[in-house]
């Protein structure tokens, strides 16, 4: 019996020693990430916040029972490469589209998560949301840089987040634009 702890002492050492991979977390109204901001959803505070550490803020739209929502958080979200390269980039926000938290926008106007989605014109989830380091007083959907509607492939879902991290929208280019480039040069 001994021998056979031994064994299987000696047989989970090496899962002990590797390094944590990200797990998706369970809410009661689905799922989110570890290492998403928990703030208190006031946007202009959240952007000054992720500029002066050095990442760049993104809005997640999503809601309960959103089979794309759980692939984002159990599949795209848990890829080593995928969070390897957002995790330390960006400042994730989470929103219920038809939460009732209150939400402060960037032009100082507070409401529900639900009445934010529908002023940003977010009609369907997931939707990530993406803004520039600095914002006028100006409702977020008219100072955003990029945008996810639904759930894009893991290549493109990861290239999206590398096109804002990039600033690859400055100059009017587009993220197909952009992406097309990179892919030929």
């Amino acid at each position: 019996m001994a021998l056979l702890r031994r064994r299987l002492f000696a047989a989970a050492l090496p899962m002990l020693a590797a390094p944590a991979q990200a797990a998706p977390v369970r809410t009661e109204s689905g799922y989110t990430q570890d290492w998403f901001h928990e703030g208190f959803l006031d946007l202009p505070e959240e952007l000054a916040e992720a500029t002066a550490a050095g990442l760049r803020l993104a809005v997640v739209f999503d809601q309960r029972g959103c089979p794309y929502c759980r692939e984002m958080h159990t599949d795209h979200l848990v890829q080593p490469e995928i969070e390897g390269f957002i995790r330390p980039r960006f400042r994730m926000i989470q929103m219920d589209l038809h939460g009732s938290r209150e939400a402060t926008d960037f032009d100082g106007e507070k409401m529900e998560e639900r009445a934010l989605a529908r002023r940003w014109r977010v009609t369907f989830t997931p939707t990530i949301v993406f803004f520039p380091e600095q914002v006028p007083r100006r409702p977020g959907r008219e100072v955003e840089v990029a945008r996810m509607h639904g759930l894009m492939p893991k290549p493109d879902f990861l290239a999206l987040f590398q096109y804002v991290a990039a600033r690859g929208y400055e100059g009017g280019v587009d993220f197909r634009t952009w992406r097309s480039r990179r892919q030929q040069g």
